[in-house]
């Protein structure tokens, strides 16, 4: 069937397609062709190559360079993207490179973000997915342009096959190196138009499952190269050792110890902390453990205390006299719950919760003049471009990032302190660069956590069960409040993040969201999943609480609650399939959750077992189905579920970060727990498409249903015992049992 879409209304501008002055540069490619992981090798631009505009270089062997504008960090973007350029344009995916593209958002940036370089959200393939194959589309128009030139016939009458154009009328035909080798470029330059896109139908890469991860050959031969791995001549090392609470300050520094270690050169005071510049790593993890630094006491953090923050929390999310932001209203629900039969009332709550990557922050800087070059793990390029150029005292323009692959991201390499970080120490001693790297303890401790939040969530039931009004209150810390003071200011106070999945698509006939934002001076940021993954948890979990108040099976209401939604209908079915919903086991339960956030529908059932003793909930296996509309890569998506789907499951179990008075208690992987290998579920993945529905995002998919679905398996195994709180700790779990 022919794929329908809609085109962004962002225009694509002539800058786009056309290749300037110093608009490609020098990049990093992280995987060549196959057989050859070609790991961090330098691609310049070659001077006579074929660049049809700014995002594809076609050599006169025949190789294609396409550009990635996104971030790398685990997900298969660096091969999802430039997949979509390689359609459209016919090329032979065999004689592809992928060059990370610079820094330059005018150019790569992502339409879905405003059109700055920015990778999160689960926002990468649905906000670009338009633009690249209208400029694949556009490469395509240029190459038979120039090869109707070559081969003197009408360009309506040529086609194209991966990597050649052919003229069937005489037999003849180019590859796309001899066109790269003889070709003029076309001026003026063909346009591209929706409708010289491909219909589905004549896909040859999108939708197929044996195309492998571009980045992966470079990761398993060792030969790929995250920012940590960053090696440059002249290099120089530092570390920062900041306040144990948040917002203070360095009052007093005493240095004398310090200064001893062989190979310091410099410590430098900064404002949020002290730097140390060495020779080696170790010299400057030293120097910093000997520092005796006098911190101010006069940040709010030092009232922070995380226990009883979230107390305080579920207390305002409970009392409806303290109103907040309407996110969301239709129909009248307070009236409408207010007359309800019966009327359903909980409290939902989520501890804080930290990044983890398994790369911690780090970033190299080198200034030289007005000029900084960055060399980072980071989702944000051009967020990195403002705050290193506001560290030197120079304009964005006058730096240049080199995005490394991500050792993961989560959202915590959008932030841009560990780029600061580099960019003050590197101004120290110019015309060197600085190579920056967080410990562990550092990374935990100074993290931008998931914010502490409490829901509370009120349905009223009419006489046969139906629901009658759905009120759902979020309280919470905001992440733009902070990250972008503008668009929280213009939303109203509203933090649409924070609140993200609190709007469903259930057919309810009243719905209102409200948000209470909480203001404790605690930086909290960006999450995977972020507000999806504990509204979702109140939601799902309080559908299960209907359906148990009225004798209703969850699964089928739910299919009621979607009678309008066919492709929710779709994965929820398939999975009670996969899972065989209606089987008893022995000593064990199902549980199921649905989400359609993202733009993609996603359901999950989660079997448990629990020790009634102990309050330790066991998941042995977690089947799942997912519908992303357009499935550009499906073995791929299986791999981003199962990641989703793990780290989902650690997060429902186990993960929490407790602040008191300020300072954060865990620090390491001893004290922050995550799930282990032996921990992990078994974890099965089917992926159902619908063909004419838009793509949707796929990166944090996973993660959102598992925690209600486990949730929702314990009730279920237990007669109704109820688990109200992330992480599902088994004294909570006693609790529950015991109430």
């Amino acid at each position: 069937m022919t794929q329908s879409f809609k085109l962004h209304s962002r225009a694509i501008s002539r800058r786009s397609f056309l290749i300037t002055a110093g608009g490609f540069g020098v990049a990093v490619a992280f995987a060549g062709l196959p057989g050859n992981a070609s790991g961090a090798a330098v691609a310049p631009a070659v001077e006579g190559d074929y660049r049809p505009n700014a995002w594809v270089t076609i050599a006169a062997d025949g190789i294609v360079s396409i550009m990635s504008p996104a971030s790398e960090m685990g997900q298969g973007i660096m091969t999802t993207l430039p997949l979509l350029i390689a359609e459209e344009m016919d090329a032979d995916w065999d004689r592809v490179r992928i060059v990370q593209a610079p820094s330059n958002a005018e150019t790569y940036g992502n339409p879905g973000f405003y059109g700055i370089q920015l990778t999160g959200g689960s926002e990468s393939t649905r906000g670009y997915y338009d633009l690249l194959r209208l400029i694949g589309a556009q490469t395509r128009k240029v190459i038979l342009a120039s090869a109707a030139g070559m081969l003197n016939v009408p360009a309506i009458e040529l086609k194209t096959e991966p990597g050649r154009v052919v003229h069937a009328r005489s037999g003849r035909s180019l590859g796309y190196g001899e066109i790269a080798a003889a070709g003029p470029l076309p001026d003026p330059l063909p346009q591209a138009t929706g409708a010289d896109l491909k219909p589905a139908d004549q896909w040859r890469y999108i939708g197929r499952r044996d195309i492998p991860r571009v980045d992966v050959p470079a990761k398993v031969d060792g030969t790929a190269i995250y920012g940590i791995d960053v090696q440059l001549p002249g290099m120089l090392y530092g570390a920062v050792l900041r306040a144990p609470v948040q917002g203070e300050r360095p009052e007093a520094i005493d240095d004398t110890a310090a200064r001893t270690v062989p190979g310091v050169t410099h410590i430098v005071p900064l404002s949020y902390g002290v730097g140390i510049i060495g020779d080696t790593v170790e010299a400057t993890l030293r120097a910093k453990d000997l520092l005796n630094v006098t911190w101010s006491t006069t940040s709010r953090v030092r009232n922070y205390a995380s226990t009883r923050l979230l107390e305080h929390y579920r207390s305002v999310a409970g009392d409806l006299s303290q109103t907040g932001v309407e996110a969301f209203s239709e129909g009248d629900a307070d009236a409408l719950i207010a007359n309800a039969a019966t009327v359903i009332e909980v409290d939902y709550m989520s501890d804080l919760v930290c990044h983890a990557t398994m790369e911690p922050m780090n970033a190299t800087a080198l200034v030289t003049g007005d000029t900084v070059e960055i060399w980072a793990p980071t989702q944000g390029p051009t967020g990195t471009q403002g705050f290193a150029a506001e560290v030197i005292g120079t304009t964005p323009d006058k730096v240049k990032v080199n995005v490394t692959l991500l050792g993961g991201g989560f959202g915590r390499k959008a932030e841009a302190d560990f780029i600061v970080d580099a960019a003050s120490l590197a101004k120290e001693v110019e015309g060197r660069p600085v190579k920056v790297i967080w410990s562990r303890e550092d990374d935990i401790r100074h993290d931008k956590f998931r914010p502490l939040e409490a829901q509370h969530i009120q349905v009223g039931l009419d006489a046969d069960g139906n629901i009658a009004g759905w009120r759902h209150r979020i309280v919470a810390d905001s992440i733009f409040a902070r990250t972008n003071a503008e668009l929280f200011a213009n939303a109203g106070g509203h933090d649409d993040v924070v609140t993200e999945g609190a709007h469903f698509n259930y057919a309810v006939p009243a719905h209102r969201i409200e948000y209470i934002r909480q203001d404790n001076g605690l930086d909290i940021g960006f999450w995977f999943a972020v507000g999806v993954g504990y509204t979702r948890f109140g939601i799902e979990c309080v559908i299960d609480e209907i359906a148990a108040a009225r004798g209703t099976d969850p699964l089928q209401l739910r299919l009621e609650l979607l009678r309008d939604q066919p492709r929710a209908r779709n994965v929820i079915e398939t999975v009670a399939r996969m899972a065989e919903w209606d089987r008893e086991r022995d000593g064990r339960a199902l549980g199921l959750a649905y989400s359609d956030a993202f733009g993609s529908h996603c359901a999950q059932i989660a079997e448990v077992s629990l020790n009634r003793e102990t309050g330790v909930i066991r998941v042995h296996k977690v089947w799942c189905a997912v519908d992303p509309g357009v499935a550009i890569q499906p073995r791929h998506i299986e791999g981003m579920l199962i990641v989703g789907i793990t780290n989902g499951t650690g997060h429902a179990l186990f993960e929490q970060v407790n602040i008191v008075d300020g300072e954060v208690q865990e620090g390491n992987f001893d004290t922050y727990r995550v799930i282990r290998m032996s921990e992990a579920p078994e974890i099965e993945v089917s992926v159902v498409p619908t063909s004419g529905s838009p793509v949707g995002g796929m990166g944090q998919v996973g993660l959102p249903p598992v925690g209600p679905a486990i949730a929702n398996a314990v009730a279920r195994l237990t007669g109704g015992a109820r688990l109200r709180h992330y992480p599902f700790l088994p004294d909570r779990v006693l609790a529950a049992l015991n109430a």
